[in-house]
């Protein structure tokens, strides 16, 4: 089976302030009806979808109950992407050294899903390289 597209579906009590947050987010766009929203990004990807859970119970993770899901988000500058995040009403579980080279930091977005920040990972060109390596 060769997938079309990978979509990370989030329940949500609040289908309208998670989607906007993770649009917020990715840079894109909500696309609704009354129990599911999906976020595409400025190229057109699918990339987040949010159904309706009116019994909605958020993880206490990292330190509580296990995630049952998270996100990675991997960006250039940490500082911006926090600013970001905490605009778009997102809460800071854990945070790390912002001015470190290579780090992360734990958040929860609105609806209490966690998700992490990183930077300092390989970037773009030299993971296709090591993709092309492995994969001859």
């Amino acid at each position: 089976m060769e997938p079309v597209r990978t979509v990370v579906v989030f329940d949500a009590s609040d289908i309208s302030a998670e989607s906007r947050f993770w649009a917020g987010m990715l840079d894109g766009h909500v696309f609704e009806d009354e129990t599911f929203h999906s976020v595409i990004d400025s190229i057109g990807e699918w990339r987040i979808g949010v159904q309706l859970a009116p019994g909605h119970v958020p993880p206490d993770w990292p330190d509580g109950a296990p995630q049952q899901v998270h996100m990675d988000l991997h960006v250039e500058d940490p500082r911006q992407a926090h600013a970001q995040a905490m605009r778009l009403g997102a809460r800071l579980l854990r945070g790390g050294d912002l001015e470190t080279e290579e780090g992360h930091q734990v958040y929860a977005d609105p609806a209490g899903h966690p998700f992490c920040i990183g930077w300092g990972q390989p970037s773009r060109e030299a993971l296709a390289a090591f993709v092309r390596e492995r994969l001859g």
